[in-house]
């Protein structure tokens, strides 16, 4: 009996994993793996097609932006944490001589790419640390904070203390457009 369980789970994963897709909540949070595609991601519901976000992660290169949105170039990256970092990890790296990535994330970059987005002027900038006086001890961590285009245009120029172009970013497309952008802090 029980080797006919197991043999029937797949099948039945893979006949339910497509119908779950409709049910995917419409803003994402950091996720492990997120990959480099560049098209918004469809379920069909019935008769109708819904458009869910999707989320890259990338290291950004330049910034424009201004009250219409603008445009973000960026180079495409894979981000991994947990367990599936440790294994990606171990897989590149196997004579590193240690069991995992040191802080728990790994990051794959193989190839230098420039990829530009446009950036819907209603989209959402989140940042986790960046220089707030220009007194580098001011500079210190505070979780998911709301910022301006105009402030995180201003922010990405300024290079002295802290340069944020460095850290990769979570950004969420909707319909071919950025609608989120999300500072990964990385120790």
């Amino acid at each position: 009996m029980k080797n006919w369980f197991t043999a029937l789970l797949p099948l039945a994963l893979i006949v339910m994993l497509p119908g779950l897709d409709a049910h995917a909540p419409s803003s994402f949070g950091f996720l492990a793996g997120a990959g480099t595609g560049t098209g918004a991601k469809s379920s069909t519901v019935g008769m109708a097609e819904l458009q869910l976000p999707e989320t890259v992660t990338v290291y950004l290169n330049a910034v424009s932006l201004d009250s219409d949105g603008g445009v973000l170039t960026v180079d495409p990256i894979l981000w991994y944490q947990g367990d599936e970092a440790a294994a990606i990890f171990a897989e590149r790296e196997p004579e590193a001589g240690i069991d995992g990535p040191p802080d728990g994330y790994y990051i794959v970059n193989d190839a230098v790419e420039s990829v530009s987005y446009p950036v819907s002027p209603e989209a959402e900038v989140i940042l986790q640390i960046y220089d707030r006086t220009g007194k580098p001890e001011d500079i210190e961590i505070k979780a998911d904070e709301t910022v301006t285009f105009k402030k995180f245009k201003e922010l990405f120029q300024q290079t002295d203390l802290l340069d944020l172009s460095l850290f990769p970013y979570h950004l969420t497309l909707k319909e071919g457009k950025v609608v989120r952008i999300v500072q990964q802090y990385v120790p």
